[in-house]
């Protein structure tokens, strides 16, 4: 199992009750969850990575289980992993949903056309 197919089932939920039209992209070992053409959230082994509006991005690392996204071994601004301790709780996982559907409307598109 190269992904957690528990939290990715529990993310589609979360996704479906906030009626986004999305789509699912197997890519970095693991599957993202693409809306509108960009990527919003996922999961890489047991982890969450959230793609958040990159001005609430310190202030969200101090949320429980929140940490740099460092896959690169570079961290990119904007992009977290949340840690399995820090979404135990479907509010919790919602919560992180939603940060990265209000940002999705901003963020830039890598999708060449």
């Amino acid at each position: 199992m190269a992904y957690n197919e528990i939290l990715a089932e529990r993310i589609r939920i979360a996704l479906l009750k906030k009626q986004s039209a999305f789509s699912e992209k197997k890519m970095m070992g693991g599957l993202c969850f693409m809306v509108n053409n960009k990527m919003c959230v996922g999961v890489i082994k047991d982890n969450m990575m959230v793609r958040i509006d990159p001005a609430i991005y310190e202030e969200a690392l101090n949320k429980k289980g929140c940490r740099e996204m460092d896959f690169t071994r570079r961290p990119m601004k904007g992009f977290a992993f949340i840690e399995p301790e820090g979404i135990v709780f479907d509010k919790e996982l919602e919560y992180w949903v939603k940060l990265c559907l209000d940002f999705n409307p901003k963020a830039k598109s890598s999708v060449k056309k």
